[in-house]
Formats: structure tokens, sequence, C-alpha cells
């Protein structure tokens, strides 16, 4: 094992006097190619090229002697220390940091970051940086080779956002590019690169916040919001608590799109919004649909309405990780179906349509849960009924796949 393993941050600026000292002892280092060119470097020092870090973790590990790491930026945040630090390779280092790339991206901007989201994104995770990017006004995507600013720019399509691309940061190629997401792919990028992506309905805010990122809480307390939150009337599909077992049995989360079919009043799609997730607002009624956007700006949270009619409308949209149905019928469940999301909600107002629509999920592979829901409004003065709603909840599982 080596005696001692450091990990220099490196952004372009000159090496401080530890990371200066730790290199002259080095017997071992490992790095990208412009970290190895540095003069600081030992001659007599074995250099290995940086391209796995679990593969160089167990050279480092077999190592007889000093050996340091250089990392872009800084090397504790979604970089190199975790990995080094992993009880498998049994390495305990000493870092010496640096500015992150991500800080220094926006800081070529000019822009304040406390309020963005940071996603890293390569081929298992792209999917899912997109949909933070779709969900939230400010993103910086760690990018990796195959899942960079032209990939991030297809997948975020019919969503208007606005990137800045900081390529090589802190080399003597380092170029900061602005554009819109559309005309990314037009474009060969360099990397390492970091995109900044900025875009979307963005709600007043007074001075600053008191938590990085996305401010928990915003909004009015609570779920299942009653009726004359979103301006009136709601559909049969959209009373408070069929709304909140939909949500409970979907459980949509940051990373997830979430497809709300039969958008209605905006009320569903705006409330998963609120979670984080990603979501499409569908309906072929151009009056809810524009209800949906009224509610979706109300309450601060990004969303795609989509005017169209469903199944067909659906070919075009982007893989959901969870959908509610508002809508439609046999078809449209077949359609949702189809696409394999992990889960599906829809509700029936009869015994016999909600059979037929549990019978297609199960023919499809889902496991099947159906419950009658009922509620009753009383009026608090008198406690006599106001109101009472009936509804079938139907929710759709699939066996192979994590909730």
């Amino acid at each position: 094992m080596a005696d001692r393993v450091t990990v220099i941050g490196w952004d372009g600026s000159p090496l401080t006097a530890a990371a200066r000292s730790a290199l002259g002892a080095a017997t071992l280092v490992a790095g990208a190619a412009h970290h190895l060119a540095l003069p600081e470097v030992p001659e007599r020092a074995e250099r290995i090229r940086l391209g796995s870090v679990g593969l160089a973790a167990r050279r480092i590990a077999g190592h007889r002697g000093t050996a340091v790491v250089f990392a872009d930026g800084d090397p504790g945040f979604f970089g190199v220390v975790r990995t080094l630090r992993a009880p498998e390779f049994g390495l305990e280092v000493e870092v010496v940091p640096a500015v992150s790339a991500v800080a220094a991206a926006f800081a070529r901007a000019g822009m304040p970051w406390d309020d963005a989201q940071v996603v890293v994104a390569h081929g298992r995770t792209l999917r899912r940086a997109v949909n933070v990017c779709r969900a939230h006004t400010k993103v910086a995507v760690l990018t990796s080779p195959g899942a960079g600013p032209a990939e991030l720019g297809l997948l975020l399509d019919g969503v208007h956002r606005t990137f800045v691309i900081c390529e090589e940061l802190g080399t003597s190629a380092e170029q900061v590019t602005m554009l819109t997401s559309d005309k990314a792919a037009d474009h060969t990028w360099r990397d390492p690169n970091v995109v900044i992506v900025i875009g979307g309905f963005v709600a007043t805010a007074e001075g600053g916040g008191w938590i990085a990122g996305r401010e928990p809480g915003a909004g009015p307390r609570g779920w299942a919001l009653p009726a004359e939150t979103y301006g009136g009337a709601l559909g049969e599909g959209e009373t408070d608590l069929l709304r909140a077992a939909q949500l409970a049995r979907l459980g949509p989360r940051v990373g997830d799109l979430v497809w709300d079919i039969g958008c209605g009043s905006g009320a569903f799609a705006t409330e998963a919004a609120r979670t984080g997730a990603a979501v499409i607002a569908v309906d072929r009624s151009p009056g809810s649909c524009a209800r949906t956007e009224h509610a979706a700006r109300r309450f601060g949270v990004q969303m795609q309405v989509v005017h169209g009619t469903a199944p067909h409308i659906l070919e075009d949209l982007p893989e959901p990780d969870v959908v509610r149905i508002g809508g439609g019928g046999a078809a449209v469940v077949s359609a949702v179906a189809d696409r394999r999301p992990q889960r599906i909600v829809a509700h029936a107002s009869t015994r016999d349509a909600a059979e037929l629509i549990g019978r297609d999920l199960t023919e499809h592979g889902y496991d099947v849960e159906c419950a009658l829901i009922q509620s009753v409004e009383l009026d608090t003065k008198a406690w006599t009924e106001k109101e009472r709603s009936v509804a079938f909840l139907l929710s759709g599982r699939l066996a192979d796949r994590a909730p």
C-alpha cells in the first residue's frame, strides 16, 4: 500500500506550497495529460494516465512509496476522493482542494449559484440529469463523453433553455459559449466541460435563500390542496383525496419524469412538480392547458404543457418514470403501459370500468391494486354533509423494476 496518498485539486491556478511539497516527494503521480505535463511533476516519478479511477486506485494501493493524484476542480465534490476512500482499496488520503468546476463555471458566467441544482451526467444518469433540467430553472451539469451538451440539448426537445457551456476550464484552451439548447447539437464540444442550464418561469424571490439548491417548502403548506386553490371546480378525477392517493402511489421524486394525461385544472401536475420531479401535462382541451400553465406559474414550478389527444400525442414524448392517467379509456392505458413506466395510476367511476383498466394493466405485466375511495365533506358549523365523491383508484407497478 502507498505510504501516503495526496489528492491535489487543480483549477489552473499556480500550485500551492502544500501541493508542491507533496509532488516533490511523490514516487507515483496519476492524472490527466495536462496534469502530468506540469513542470512540478518529478521526472523520476511513475506516471499513470487517469482514465478509470478504480483501476488507478488499485495501482496506487499496490504501490510502495508516496502517491499524488491530480483531479480537476475540487476532488471532494463529485470527484476522485470518494473512489479512493472506498473500503476495497483501503487508502487514507490527504486533500489539497481547489475551486470546483461548478464554482468556476458560474464565476465565468458572473452568476450566483447557491440556488442551483448540481447533477452529474453519464451513460446511466443522463436521462435523470435532463429531467432535473426540465424541472428547475438553474442547473449545473458535470458532463462526460457521450453525455455532454449535444445530448442534453437533444433530450430537452420541446423545452426552451439557455446553455452556458464552459470547456476545459483552467487551461489555455478554456472557452465559454452561450446558446439556446436547440443549437447545442450543431457543435462539437471539448471535454471536460460544465453546462449551466438556465430557463423556465422564475418565481420572484426577495433576498437570498437559506439552503443550497431549490428551496424546500416553496408555496403553500400541504398536498392535495382544495379546489379553490386551483380556481374553482375540479374534474371527477381531481378530488382532494383521490389526488393525495395518486401522489402517494406514484411517489414522484427528483430525477423522475411524470406524465399527467388529461391534466384538467393542472392540480395533480402542479403538485407532482412541487416534489422536484419533471412533469409533462397533456390535455386535448386548450382551456385545460391554459389552466395548467396558470397553476404552474402561480406555484412557481416548471412543467411542459402539451396540447393534444392521447394516445397519439404520447408517441413523441420522452420516456416516463411514473404516469397518472386522468382520462382516455383503454386505448390510453394500453399506450402508456407499452412505454413501461415504473408505476401507473388511473381511476374509474364504475366497477366495470375499473375491471377493464385492471385487466389491461395485468396483461401488460403490472401488479395491480384497486381501492374504492369515498370522501364526504362536512359543514363543520352544522355537521351536515356538503359533498360526497366516490372513485375506484387503480395502481399498477412493474414487478421487475425498482420502486
